[in-house]
């Protein structure tokens, strides 16, 4: 990594890696309600599929990158993402495509997870937190791009093509990460069995640090992927817009992060990320309780869906870098895996608590979706109010 030109290829790299889980799930949101026609079933459950086996999987893979180094698990993780691609590709009943999207999380939540272990290893905090902040601004072209070419996909092919694009990517990733370095020399793995590296899951638990910044992204993750699992159904179904053009409304959601991810970079010059952290997470509390008030007294059509989460959305580009880089500085770098690990279990798994309460909630409406949003925001906020080092 000493040249210029390696050093772009690492965040390429790295950014392609964090964004294969959005990715995975945004380029094939539009054609959810064909898929909930077509094979009979929630279709939203493809999405709760997925997230179940990337929260599990990421528990094991971390401490085994503790002890092995991050390599391996990335190129063992690319052949099991296109495995369960190519199976979500052939599968002809909604059970099948659930068991397949388990499959296909269980290589894609290395990505993410050791994206972010590898950042730890080779920067301190604040410069951690500036390197993520950089890796979103590339890595937001996927939830960008995703709809756009799955609503285009969908004019010309069924929803299968969606699953065998992604198994293309997967090949593409795998020969990626064969020139990415190793960031975790031998000499500071950790040490001792694999089953004693698990008991560490009790000793960040338990470490109030490290946990009030994890809940802190994961409540807000809670609001995400219920935008992104509702707002398929509320924008097509409800609001009657074309599924060739999903791709849009979702998408400029996008720009915001980037520009909060960019702006995150020169603020952290200024500003400790605990007062970033603060001011962006009530910063999207209050856009949240807009997006209520609109949504119960019928103000505003779509618009006040868009606008209201375009604020609450584009906070992503501070709140996941800064609650990112500073949990995993509050432990040890032995451990940094593992604590990724669980980051990223309760971070991306926050979605099944998202998915699950949609559908059990659904009422034809944007109120549930709104309702969830705003309560999962507010307390991310307040997992920030008063946090302290120990």
């Amino acid at each position: 990594m000493a040249t210029k030109r390696n050093t772009l290829f690492f965040m390429m790299t790295l950014s392609a890696l964090m964004a294969l889980t959005s990715l995975s799930t945004d380029i094939y949101l539009p054609a959810l309600p064909l898929m909930s026609r077509t094979l009979g079933g929630d279709a939203a459950l493809t999405i709760t599929g997925f997230l179940v086996g990337f929260a599990i999987a990421q528990l094991v893979w971390g401490p085994v990158s503790d002890r092995i180094g991050r390599r391996l698990p990335l190129f063992l993780g690319m052949l099991l993402f296109v495995a369960g691609s190519v199976g979500c590709a052939l599968a002809q009943s909604l059970p099948a495509v659930v068991f397949w999207r388990v499959f296909q999380a269980l290589g894609a939540c290395v990505g993410p997870m050791l994206s972010r272990a590898m950042v730890r290893d080779l920067f301190g905090t604040t410069r951690a937190a500036q390197v993520l902040s950089s890796l979103a601004m590339i890595m937001v072209v996927a939830p960008l791009v995703g709809p756009l070419v799955g609503g285009l996909l969908l004019k010309v092919a069924s929803w299968h093509a969606h699953f065998w694009l992604l198994a293309a990517i997967g090949v593409l990733m795998f020969v990626a990460v064969l020139r990415l370095p190793e960031t975790l020399p031998p000499r500071r793995r950790a040490a001792g069995s694999l089953w004693s590296a698990f008991a560490r899951y009790r000793e960040l638990l338990a470490h109030r640090v490290f946990m009030r910044y994890t809940f802190c992204v994961t409540f807000f993750y809670v609001a995400a992927y219920a935008f992104i699992a509702g707002s398929p159904f509320v924008y097509i179904d409800y609001f009657g817009i074309d599924e060739a053009y999903y791709g849009f409304w979702f998408g400029v959601n996008i720009f915001g992060v980037f520009a909060l991810s960019a702006a995150n970079r020169r603020l952290l010059r200024h500003f400790a990320i605990d007062r970033l952290l603060r001011a962006a997470t009530r910063f999207a509390a209050v856009s949240a309780l807009v997006l209520v008030a609109l949504v119960l007294a019928g103000v505003g059509g779509i618009w006040g869906i868009a606008l209201p989460m375009f604020a609450v959305f584009s906070m992503n580009g501070i709140i996941a870098a800064c609650a990112n880089a500073a949990a995993l500085a509050s432990v040890d770098k032995s451990v940094g895996g593992a604590a990724a690990a669980l980051l990223g279990a309760l971070q991306y798994g926050s979605g099944i608590v998202s998915s699950l309460l949609l559908a059990a909630f659904a009422d034809g409406t944007p109120r549930p979706m709104a309702w969830l949003i705003a309560g999962a925001v507010v307390l991310s906020a307040v997992m920030v109010v008063r946090v302290k080092p120990s």
